[in-house]
């Protein structure tokens, strides 16, 4: 059966953030889906709440299940909701999980600063509009620069989703997950924060680090990320071709 993925985006940004993933798959004729999470992209005017942000996640889970074996993608805060996603009490239907950018507990003195940092680029005068756009100017290249906000920013939904991501219990939750894992993070991204507990928390995971990008690393380096992605995807074929022989009757 054909690999099907499951794209959940990050904080602020929408669906649109894959396209450059959803081209590569649509490509190799490899069944794709972008989430938008409550608050964000198509969906705007919704509050954001963990419940929903996870109820988002298992209906594309289970929908896509029902085709096929699930590899399941998050960046960032999408990252962190599949974690907890996966590693809950209930085992969902998903066959491997890539969790980019998302190495740190959102708790304590770091989700604080970053709420703090936050709130003073939201007073901004355009609300940091201006230094966004500079600031993807100078890291993304220009064929995937416009990805992150073509779903529009969800500016007014960044700090409830930050307060309520306090909420996980991250390091129970990666500790249960028993599916292949990979952690891939940007060489300079400033979540890699905990990567050596997230590690040692789930020791059969691998981690590969980017060289040269930071936080947006499947923008920066879109041809990399597209790699994982296959190697992600042989995982899960090579998997399913052992339980096909190993559930087909002896001759």
């Amino acid at each position: 059966m054909t690999v099907q993925i499951v794209l959940v985006h990050g904080i602020r940004t929408s669906a649109t953030m894959w396209r450059s993933q959803l081209a590569f798959l649509d490509a190799h004729g490899i069944p794709a889906t972008a989430v938008d999470l409550p608050g964000h992209g198509t969906r705007m005017a919704e509050d954001f709440t963990l419940h929903e942000a996870l109820h988002t996640i298992d209906t594309a889970v289970r929908t896509a299940a029902e085709k096929g074996p699930v590899l399941l993608v998050g960046h960032s805060m999408g990252g962190l909701l599949c974690l907890a996603y996966v590693g809950g009490a209930q085992k969902p239907p998903v066959d491997a999980l890539v969790a980019a950018s998302c190495t740190a507990l959102p708790q304590g003195a770091g989700l604080t600063a970053y709420r703090v940092i936050a709130r003073a680029v939201d007073r901004l005068p355009d609300r940091g509009m201006w230094l966004t756009k500079r600031m993807l100017a100078a890291t993304i290249p220009v064929e995937t620069r416009s990805d992150f906000s073509a779903g529009g920013y969800a500016l007014d939904t960044q700090d409830a989703a930050l307060q309520a991501l306090s909420a996980l219990d991250l390091a129970t939750a990666v500790a249960r997950i028993r599916i292949p894992l990979w952690f891939v993070n940007g060489q300079y991204d400033q979540l890699r924060l905990s990567e050596n507990l997230f590690r040692r928390l789930a020791p059969h995971a691998e981690l590969i680090v980017v060289p040269r990008t930071t936080h947006l690393v499947t923008a920066m380096r879109p041809e990399v990320f597209n790699a994982v992605l296959r190697l992600a995807i042989a995982t899960v074929d090579a998997s399913d071709d052992l339980s096909v022989r190993a559930d087909a009757p002896e001759r």
